[in-house]
């Protein structure tokens, strides 16, 4: 089993001679993409296909006609063309996207290379990295990187420039979790955010009231500023960029808020129980758009688009993605069960109607009037069907029919010990 690999933020604090050059970079991964990907829309239109290696060398051509491509490290370029390689795999050649000047925060991996990524401490709250290209490169020592650095990736997100270190740091992930016997159902919604079978309801607002007000007035001036600037078929000027810049940062404190909601709360839950139940959901095709087309328009698009904000909202796919890494360092199984009618099923008595859910938050059961928090009790569900996957339950588990797959260790559960004959104890 080989050592885990993990991530370091920092912010960096480039020259402005160094800022320019990873500006220029950046527009040049961006026109290598498009230019990738236009290559390969015209490709599949003819019926052929074109890897990653002869894009490559093609490229490799191309430096010869175009200096400004020998700028940035070659590996920068080519670390761009593997990552459209495997976009065009994972989604297809159509679902790639374009990456727009407005619309794509420069990203840049950089891998390890001879004596590059060094890092270096020089003060309280100072550090630098060696970068190929750039030499050394400044940044706010927030934490050590705590390991040796494989690959650096350099990225602008509101404003300013960050370097992410990918970290082998020596640890494994262990055999067998320290509470073996434990298990956790989990259960997403909109109103809580997480609900766990032992009655945890975890949720967190993102933003304050005087934020949203805020954001609600910095996007209706981006909106007039935009309507402006086509009206007049006129350029993007420097206050609609302020704007911009305004609202990138704000949504850059909300997503900062998101991940540490999502990333302590998967450290509890993983920290605490060898195996985590939660529902298989495929939240891509949950928050797809209703609006439909012009012959065929959707229907109740208001309530459907309020609900993909609210499930975009909560995190749902990035606290999955956290347990998902907080499991490699703890041993913890997350298993990912069937989704269908575990919110309106007792869990007691198995009783499935839609009667048994009053109201979003009240589950009461007809049959044998349990009464629950609604998500609670889904939760709930979710755990006895991870049990019985798992076999956990007294039953042999089901065969995997596509709807079930395991992530860690395989779950070991703890044999009780064994009774002294003769004693009137039951077994645990």
């Amino acid at each position: 089993m080989g050592t885990l690999l993990t991530g370091r933020r920092y912010r960096l604090a480039p020259t402005p001679e160094q800022a320019g050059a990873l500006e220029q970079w950046a527009g040049a991964c961006r026109s290598v993409w498009n230019t990738g990907l236009h290559q390969r829309r015209e490709y599949r239109r003819r019926g052929a296909w074109i890897s990653y290696v002869e894009q490559a060398r093609q490229m490799a051509d191309a430096k010869t006609e175009f200096p400004w491509l020998t700028e940035p490290p070659a590996d920068v370029l080519q670390q761009t063309l593997m990552d459209l390689d495997r976009a065009c795999r994972d989604r297809g050649t159509r679902a790639a996207r374009w990456r727009g000047r407005s619309r794509w925060a420069p990203s840049m991996r950089m891998p390890q290379r001879g004596n590059s990524h060094l890092v270096e401490r020089l003060g309280r709250k100072v550090g630098r990295v060696k970068l190929p290209k750039l030499g050394w490169v400044a940044f706010r020592w927030s934490r050590p990187p705590g390991g040796t650095v494989r690959s650096a990736t350099v990225s602008y997100t509101a404003g300013q420039w960050w370097v992410s270190l990918l970290v082998e740091d020596g640890q494994t992930t262990p055999g067998k979790h320290d509470r073996p016997d434990t298990a956790v159902g989990v259960d997403r919604g909109v109103v809580v955010a997480v609900a766990t079978s032992d009655g945890r309801l975890a949720d967190r607002g993102f933003t304050t009231p005087g934020e949203q007000r805020r954001m609600l007035a910095l996007q209706r001036r981006a909106s007039r500023q935009e309507r402006h600037r086509r009206a007049h078929a006129a350029k993007t000027s420097q206050r609609a960029k302020n704007t911009r810049a305004q609202l990138g940062r704000m949504w850059a404190r909300i997503r900062d808020r998101r991940a540490d909601f999502c990333h302590q709360l998967a450290h509890d839950l993983c920290a605490d129980n060898a195996l985590v139940g939660i529902e298989a959901l495929r939240i891509t095709n949950m928050t797809a758009s209703a609006a439909g087309t012009i012959e065929r328009p959707g229907r109740n698009v208001a309530q459907k688009s309020g609900l993909n904000r609210a499930i975009l909202t909560k995190g749902w796919g990035q606290f999955e993605l956290a347990l998902r890494n907080q499991a490699r360092r703890t041993g913890t199984t997350v298993l990912r069960v069937d989704p269908a009618y575990t919110s309106r099923t007792c869990n007691a008595c198995g009783h499935n109607t839609p009667d048994n859910r009053e109201s979003q938050a009240v589950f009461r059961c007809v049959a044998c009037g349990l009464q629950a928090h609604a998500d609670v009790n889904a939760a709930c569900n979710i755990l006895a069907r991870a049990l019985r996957a798992t076999g956990r339950d007294g039953h042999s588990p089901p065969v995997n029919n596509g709807r079930i797959s395991h992530q860690g260790p395989p779950f070991v559960p703890r044999q009780p010990p064994a009774r002294a004959e003769g004693s009137a104890e039951s077994p645990p």
